[in-house]
């Protein structure tokens, strides 16, 4: 109610003009002259003398004019401000995501994204927990595998692939497994689950020939490190199944040899997960897009 009138009146104030005063708001005059009248009505104060040839201020009316010109273009201010944010992304982003995968993958591509948006600010916590959004203020999650929080907006980043692996000098040692059911035989380096996961491909062992299912293993080491693990199998501890972000090069070196490929499971989504918001954030927006298109 506080702010009625007070355009129209700055208005015409600056035009000493109620029919250009209009013309400029885009309204009627009729409209405008009510406007100024619940105005003055309200402070109980003349604002503006009238006469059939001008307009012009009262005493009370001049005071009453500077400080609402100050306000307007406080507001002026404001809207160009928020304007900005929207043309120039700046700002803090906090955000979460697995902690070797932020680690190898996403934090350098958002180092570069600073590189090129110097007044964005990013707040990056890793972990390997699924962290409540909301509770915890975030803007943005990294997720990898099926989503299963339906009240959250998220778009697709990148695929993973997990390779089950082992070192040559292993494989000489102890024979290399051609079906999920001799890994029963070998020494299964395991990460923090005592399952991995497969997908049965031969409907002459299985029923479920074509589906994914959990296969449990045991073995020597169990490590809650991916890098642990890798070293294990470099040095022939035994065989291991990692995110490809984890072997990939020492798969191209030779230095580890690729294991049950038929069975390999389908490759897993990477996503980009945040809350539910019409009006994202064009930070946020620009983020997700930019780690869209470098996590091909």
């Amino acid at each position: 109610m506080r702010w009625e009138g007070i355009s129209e009146f700055v208005c015409v104030a600056e035009y000493e003009s109620f029919t250009q005063g209009a013309k400029t708001l885009g309204i009627s005059t009729a409209q405008v002259s009510r406007q100024i009248s619940a105005l003055e009505q309200r402070l109980n104060i003349k604002l503006l003398y009238r006469t059939t040839r001008r307009v012009s201020l009262t005493e009370e009316g001049r005071v009453f004019y500077q400080h609402c010109r100050g306000v307007l273009d406080g507001l002026d201010a404001a809207e160009q401000a928020v304007s900005n944010l929207q043309s120039k992304p700046q700002g803090k982003i906090k955000l979460t995501a697995p902690v070797t995968y932020g680690e190898q993958q996403l934090l350098p591509l958002i180092n570069d994204f600073m590189v090129q948006y110097q007044d964005i600010e990013v707040s990056a916590f890793l972990s390997n927990q699924k962290i409540d959004l909301i509770e915890g203020g975030y803007d943005l999650a990294i997720r990898i595998g099926k989503l299963n929080d339906s009240t959250m907006m998220a778009k697709k980043l990148s695929q993973r692939t997990n390779f089950v692996c082992a070192a040559p000098a292993y494989l000489d040692r102890y024979g290399i497994p051609t079906a999920l059911n001799d890994l029963s035989q070998h020494n299964c380096l395991l990460g923090t689950r005592d399952y991995w996961h497969f997908i049965d491909t031969d409907p002459r062992v299985s029923e479920d020939a074509g589906k994914e299912k959990n296969l449990r293993v045991s073995g020597t080491v169990q490590y809650n490190s991916g890098y642990s693990l890798v070293d294990a199998a470099l040095k022939g501890l035994g065989i291991v199944q990692l995110p490809d972000y984890y072997v990939q090069k020492y798969l191209a070196s030779g230095e580890l040899v690729s294991l049950l490929d038929d069975y390999r499971e389908p490759k897993e989504n990477i996503w980009a997960v945040y809350p539910h918001n019409r009006h994202l954030s064009p930070k946020i927006r620009l983020l997700v897009d930019y780690l869209a298109e470098q996590l091909v």
